[in-house]
């Protein structure tokens, strides 16, 4: 979500720059114009300069409230580059109709102009507009000679196909830069689905490292990992649960029913016990037919209620495809305080482990009854 905010945030400010970008280039020609005027080759009076001035920043200022509105989100380009290109054609046009002797020296702004869409219209779209401008400066040559005003009339025809072998130019200069932008989009949209695949291939590597194939828990070097993590970011006002868990008698149910039976109790036991904890308790195979119970946040009565949930459902579980399989658990138990070290933790467990078999097997016990005898 936040990267998707990141992306239109982007988008927003690089159609801000667009946009700023024309008007400023507005503003620069209309100082230009200004200068010519005072030069004496603009050809209409201070009222006429002024009223061209306010025109086009008007234009601009409409344009302007547009670009902000809401009625933005309407347009198909929501930096208005088409309507800046169309606006900028036309008063060129009819600033080109005030001017007599520098008008050739003005007609190059037509260029500048359409540099400014060269990358952001469609060629069908830049073309018309370069179409638009050659009309526009034949249209006053035309009028002029028309009117028998046209100075020139080679010089006239000679910036005219000028104009035209430009405009033709920038034209197939559009098409390839288009075509250019597309086949990037193109192989950007393929690199963005090949990382998709990619990280979905580092995910399931990950998640293969990490898990045990059979039972799907996590296996014994990413519990280790995980309880490490935990260890490292107590406080010390809470402790945490520690239990090493034993299938009784799996041995026996490998030599007389099979490997594939034993593999099925691990797995009915798997889901058992993961019905019987919390999200974020964090069980795991730890080898064989042995389990790793690790539960944050943890006091002893809570623990050997968990503990003791397990081993009743998993008791109490009948398997279909094993009729008449009695099921059981041995369970040894301990506390995990702040400075606590894993191994001596495991070590604990592994003692009430063997005192839990010790006792008739079926049974929860905890490394404290021995610590406090």
């Amino acid at each position: 979500m936040m990267n998707q905010l990141h992306i239109d945030g982007s988008i927003q400010r690089l159609r801000f720059k667009r946009f700023a970008l024309a008007a400023g280039t507005y503003m620069l020609l209309i100082a230009l114009v200004w200068v010519t005027y005072c030069a004496g080759y603009y050809y209409t009076n201070f009222f006429g300069l002024w009223l061209t001035t306010v025109l086009v920043l008007l234009s601009q200022g409409v344009l302007s409230l547009v670009f902000f509105g809401e009625h933005n989100k309407r347009f198909k380009d929501p930096s208005l580059t088409e309507f800046q290109v169309l606006l900028g054609l036309g008063w060129q046009t009819f600033v080109l109709a005030h001017l007599e002797s520098a008008r050739g020296i003005f007609m190059v702004l037509y260029v500048l102009v359409l540099l400014f869409g060269l990358f952001h219209l469609p060629p069908k779209v830049f073309t018309r507009c370069a179409g638009l401008a050659l009309l526009g400066f034949t249209g006053l040559n035309l009028w002029d000679a028309f009117e028998d005003q046209l100075a020139d009339p080679g010089l006239a025809a000679l910036q005219t196909c000028a104009l035209f072998i430009v405009l033709g130019w920038l034209c197939l200069y559009a098409r390839f830069v288009q075509s250019s932008r597309q086949r990037m989009h193109q192989h950007r949209i393929t690199l963005q689905a090949h990382q998709e695949t990619l990280r979905g291939m580092m995910f399931q590597l990950e998640e293969l490292a990490s898990t045990d194939e059979l039972t799907n828990l996590y296996n014994r070097r990413h519990f280790l990992r995980l309880a490490t993590r935990e260890l490292e970011t107590m406080d010390g006002s809470y402790t945490e649960g520690l239990a090493l868990i034993d299938m009784d008698h799996f041995k026996r149910v490998n030599d007389l029913l099979g490997h594939a039976a034993g593999d099925r109790v691990l797995q009915v036991f798997a889901a058992t016990a993961t019905e019987c904890l919390r999200s974020d308790d964090i069980l795991a195979r730890y080898g064989g037919e042995e389990f790793v119970l690790l539960i944050p946040r943890c006091t002893r009565s809570q623990l050997i209620d968990c503990c003791e949930r397990v081993r009743l459902a998993f008791e109490q579980v009948t398997i279909p495809e094993l009729p008449g399989l009695a099921l059981s658990l041995s369970v040894g138990m301990t506390l995990i305080e702040r400075g606590d070290d894993m191994d001596r933790a495991l070590q604990r467990a592994d003692l009430a482990l063997y005192r839990a078999k010790h006792h008739g097997r079926n049974c929860c016990h905890g490394a404290w009854d021995y610590a406090d005898a």
